[in-house]
């Protein structure tokens, strides 16, 4: 059989997309302008939001957040051992102590009856990590949140105060499009962090986006004007405020950080969104040849599940599992699969095995379901370049056929 060369993700850029950019360069604005801030809009409307900040990452988006809240020295933060190390590291940074818990058995999600046990009178935040796009279980975290409600203990005159409860942020930088009882997320969690890094379904190339729907403990413009703050040093006026007529003159309120994103990177997003259900309808399709193709050795393969009822995958990853399998086992898969030219990843290594939790005292052999999901799972590629005939292809290898 004639050698392949099939990559994991690359990014799908049309000529919508160039255009968008070069009308940027041409407009004479780069940064953060006009382009950033309809994008924002833009972003609102897909997922039914009130207000949308958009920043260079998702992990600037949930740090922002953390700050806006005040979560530092004596909080705890929950979220799963089984996601990226973002959604731990930004809880650090704020000097937090991040709590990490087990998945749900035979689930890539957070384990909410593993999150209750974990909380304390200490904890303020929550952050479920919606893997491969499938959201967690955010009716159970949130009734959980209800349950606990007596030991939440807030700072006072901060946001925490006006919450009156742990709050919950969606880490849902893989999970743009996707559908939860219904609603789309983005408008599901108190807050939702979105990536639209370079491999993810939605890109800037980097970026990130935080978006929340109405609070009746807060107005979302002041919401949107300090977290602004918080990604622009603290200055409160951006640089397009600047730019009117005698308006040079700006005060820094704190010393903040710069996590803004440019107009450029937003023009690529722009373009991405005129296009987005048309790409999210052809995830779809590979989801379906993926299926047919691998069905005939479904007794050495689990399949990822998609939807389940009005709860809905926006596909961002195909992340398969090798039943029986041990890691040294799928390492050779994966050895096997590179050979052939066939590019593949592994999502995720469980944070327990990283030495910078290890040293933070997190041991792997307390994430015994985390683990499980772990040594076995292969992600395949699943990007619009992808040919049916590249599947069959795929499948092939997996077989160890010539």
């Amino acid at each position: 059989m004639e050698k392949r060369i099939i990559q994991f993700s690359p990014p799908d850029i049309s000529q919508i997309e160039i255009d968008e950019v070069v009308d940027t360069l041409k407009s004479g604005w780069i940064t953060t302008g006009p382009k950033t801030k309809l994008f924002e809009e833009k972003i609102s409307e897909y997922c039914n939001t009130n207000k949308t900040v958009c920043v260079n990452s998702a992990t600037a988006a949930m740090e922002s957040l953390l700050r806006l809240f005040d979560i530092g020295p004596g909080d705890e933060v929950i979220t799963s051992v089984y996601t990226y190390s973002a959604s731990a590291s930004v809880v650090l940074h704020c000097g937090a102590k991040v709590v990490l818990v087990d998945t749900k058995p035979g689930s890539f999600n957070i384990d909410p009856e593993a999150v209750e046990k974990a909380i304390t009178e200490k904890t303020k935040v929550i952050i479920p990590v919606d893997i491969a796009g499938y959201p967690a279980d955010y009716d159970e975290i949130f009734e959980i949140v209800e349950r606990r409600k007596n030991l939440f203990s807030p700072k006072k005159g901060t946001y925490q105060e006006k919450l009156g409860r742990i709050m919950v942020l969606a880490d849902a930088a893989h999970s743009f499009g996707s559908v939860y009882k219904g609603k789309k997320v983005g408008s599901v969690a108190d807050f939702t962090s979105f990536s639209f890094h370079a491999v993810k379904n939605l890109t800037t190339a980097e970026g990130g986006a935080l978006t929340w729907c109405t609070k009746d403990w807060a107005e979302d413009d002041a919401l949107y004007k300090e977290l602004m703050l918080i990604v622009l040093h603290g200055q409160n006026k951006d640089a397009l405020a600047k730019m009117k007529a005698g308006a040079w003159r700006y005060d820094i309120l704190f010393p903040g950080y710069k996590c803004n994103m440019t107009d450029i990177m937003a023009a690529i997003g722009l373009g991405q969104l005129k296009r987005y259900d048309e790409m999210l309808a052809k995830k779809k399709e590979l989801v379906s040849y993926y299926e047919e193709a691998l069905r005939e050795i479904s007794d050495k393969i689990e399949l990822p599940v998609f939807k389940k009822e009005d709860t809905e995958s926006c596909r961002h990853l195909y992340m398969i599992r090798l039943k029986n399998a041990n890691e040294e086992e799928r390492n050779k898969v994966i050895e096997k699969l590179a050979e052939a030219g066939i590019a593949t990843n592994v999502h995720f290594q469980p944070l327990a095995l990283f030495t910078a939790y290890k040293n933070l005292g997190f041991d792997i052999k307390n994430y015994p379901n985390a683990y499980e999901m772990y040594k076995n799972e292969i992600s395949l590629p699943i990007h619009n370049f992808i040919t049916k005939e590249d599947i069959s292809y795929i499948l092939k290898r997996i077989k160890y056929e010539e």
